[in-house]
């Protein structure tokens, strides 16, 4: 399907892993968000999605159902890169970091694009 036998060897879940990483160090304790709850949770569940539906679709048995979760895997890390202009605009982060993430949110969600492209082509090349 993808030539990784584990969810684990993909380079998208492995951005996105990073990705949950920075969001937390980002917006947790001893932050300006801190004391935002809400943000805090929303953007934090966000990143969580990306990498989680990416492993959800891996581990599920057809190509049709990873490309539907890895279209909401992309979805999430689009929810990540707006809850950022939030943080940039409530001084929660420099711009410089919340551009930083976006950027890495952008890159994640290009390499979902691109694999759910290439599982449904070769599903429709299969038929």
């Amino acid at each position: 399907m993808t030539g990784a036998r584990t969810f684990e060897e993909l380079r998208i879940w492995q951005e996105a892993r990073v990705l949950v990483k920075r969001v937390y160090e980002t917006v947790g304790p001893g932050t300006p968000a801190e004391r935002d709850w809400g943000f805090r949770d929303q953007i934090q569940r966000a990143s969580i999605s990306v990498m989680n539906n990416i492993a959800e679709g891996f581990e599920r048995t057809s190509k049709a159902d990873f490309a539907r979760l890895l279209d909401v895997a992309k979805g999430s890390a689009g929810e990540v890169r707006s809850l950022l202009y939030v943080a940039e605009d409530l001084c929660y982060m420099k711009p410089g970091r919340a551009q930083e993430l976006r950027d890495a949110a952008q890159t994640i969600s290009k390499g979902t694009s691109a694999l759910t492209s290439h599982l449904r082509k070769s599903e429709r090349d299969s038929e």
